[in-house]
């Protein structure tokens, strides 16, 4: 930014400028929907524009009894006009969408650009009045409204009350880290639903199960779960979801090892490819056989089911507790039992430990690419009976087909280029 720049934006005028725009913008907006005649709204885009100005006047002078008498004044005349509408108009939209102006124009005084940020968006708000009503009356049910609240009470009041530390013993229970799990299967499985009711359930819920496999194909496997319990014809699409999050995953993993040591991958090349390929032909024919299912076979069902996701957190503490049981009991002596042990918790993260030693020579690359072979497997393989015990017995069975293909397609990759470093 130059110096005359930097000076002009600095100065009371550019301030005053904005607190102008900020009213003319919202004004704009208020009178296209003020109507006509004696139904016409006294607020215009003139009195938008001089409250804003007066906010802004009143923020240069600094005077805080100024400020607050121009805000009385702003309130008064608000709530006049309000009385003064007609009666058949009992929304009190444009008589805030003034206090507000007047507040955008204060705060221009001193946050130009956030002032002006919000004077935009709340344009934005008032101009979508209609689309925003047709959602909430015609598209939002009251369930939907309910999981919403649900989700909001569970990540804005209840997770930052909870202690950021392990409390029991072994250092494995820490109840932020896992009711934030809680938050996050709820957002995941939300997504999906939201992606099932835009674009359908047949590619909607693959997608958002593909993307869920960035953060854990575990959430992926607990969210689809819970769809295939809320509306049965889609366990099908649901089971493709779920091998496309366990997809996500793996892709995920294959760019953490590159990052963490790219010459490890020629180590893992065809084992992560023939894995990928495997899973990719398995969920393409499980999305091209679920081609039949169709919106009108899909009730609304839940955007979430709290159950589900409180039998899977259950089954992470278990799961992590087993891991730190074996670890202690038999040490830390070798990396191949170390990768099978906390695999069964986190694959990605047992895979980049072992890529960082090999980095750094710590561990050698042949034994270091086995390992992580050995992590995923056990982390892929723990999700088969995590499957039957969180959706129905169908949805067990295709999603343990698609676990079980890629692990023998990792395997056979493995067994591949052992053959092809002899040779």
């Amino acid at each position: 930014m130059s110096d005359f720049a930097a000076i002009l934006m600095a100065s009371p005028a550019w301030r005053l400028f904005v607190a102008l725009a900020i009213g003319l913008l919202i004004g704009v907006e208020r009178e296209r929907h003020n109507g006509e005649g004696v139904r016409r709204a006294p607020q215009g885009v003139r009195t938008f524009a001089l409250c804003a100005l007066l906010g802004g006047v009143t923020a240069q002078v600094g005077s805080v009894g100024l400020i607050v008498a121009g805000a009385v004044f702003t309130v008064l005349a608000a709530i006049t006009s309000y009385w003064r509408s007609p009666r058949e108009d009992l929304g009190l939209t444009t008589e805030a969408a003034l206090v507000v102006t007047f507040a955008l124009g204060v705060l221009s005084g001193s946050q130009p650009a956030l002032a002006l940020g919000v004077g935009v968006c709340v344009t934005v708000l008032l101009a979508a009045r209609d689309p925003l009503h047709r959602f909430v009356r015609n598209v939002l049910t009251r369930q939907e409204l309910l999981d919403g609240v649900a989700f909001t009470v569970a990540a804005v009041v209840v997770l930052p009350l909870l202690p950021n530390h392990p409390i029991d013993p072994w250092g494995m229970i820490n109840p932020f880290a896992f009711w934030r799990m809680v938050v996050v299967l709820m957002g995941f499985s939300a997504a999906g639903y939201w992606a099932t009711r835009l674009v359908g359930p047949r590619f909607g819920l693959v997608a958002a199960g593909f993307s869920s496999g960035f953060i854990s194909s575990s959430i992926g496997i607990a969210t689809m779960s819970a769809r295939a319990h809320s509306s049965p014809p889609l366990a099908r699409v649901a089971a493709t979801g779920a091998v496309a999050s366990v997809l996500g995953s793996l892709v995920y993993l294959v760019a953490l090892v590159i990052t963490a040591d790219a010459y490890l991958m020629g180590r893992l090349f065809l084992p992560f490819g023939c894995a990928v390929a495997f899973t990719l032909c398995y969920a393409a024919a499980l999305t091209w056989r679920a081609r039949t299912s169709t919106e009108a076979d899909v009730s609304p069902g839940r955007a979430f089911d709290i159950r589900t996701i409180l039998i899977f957190v259950t089954l992470v503490v278990l799961f992590g507790v087993l891991s730190t049981f074996l670890v202690s009991r038999f040490g830390q002596g070798g990396v191949l039992f170390s990768a099978a042990a906390t695999g069964l918790v986190d694959a990605h993260a047992t895979s980049v430990s072992i890529a960082t030693l090999i980095a750094t020579g710590n561990v050698a690359a042949g034994p270091g690419a086995l390992a992580i072979l050995i992590g995923l497997t056990t982390n892929m393989a723990i999700k088969i009976p995590a499957a039957f015990a969180l959706g129905p017995r169908m949805f067990g069975v295709q999603v343990s087909a698609g676990l079980a293909l890629l692990l023998i397609g990792l395997w056979c990759g493995y067994f591949l280029d052992g053959l092809f470093l002899q040779h």
